[in-house]
């Protein structure tokens, strides 16, 4: 499942939309809109994270894609590890680059 941010992300690869579309039916990604709860805890966790002195190069949808897998799955396929394990300690990050 893919929450608005990664969808829009995902479709910006691609030269069209119907590109876009094909590849996420073909992958069986499912379209999962985001909770309201997840995207208020996003916006709790960025703030937090700025006041601790983190680097702006982290904005609100890193926090949006880590709050949407933490609130709806278990886990989270990216290549970005070592952010989302520090800051969603409680899912499991997989790397699809190491096969883990």
């Amino acid at each position: 499942m893919a929450c608005e941010v990664v969808w829009a992300e995902v479709a910006a690869a691609f030269a069209s939309r119907t590109r876009a579309n094909d590849a996420l039916e073909r992958l069986e990604i499912e379209f999962s809109a985001m909770h309201v709860t997840a995207a208020v805890d996003a916006g709790v966790n960025w703030r937090t994270y700025r006041s601790r002195g983190g680097p702006r190069d982290r904005i609100v949808p890193d926090f949006l894609v880590g709050a949407h897998a933490a609130f709806r799955a278990d886990r989270l396929l990216t290549r970005d590890r070592g952010f989302y394990r520090s800051h969603f300690t409680g899912l499991t990050v997989v790397d699809p680059s190491d096969g883990s």
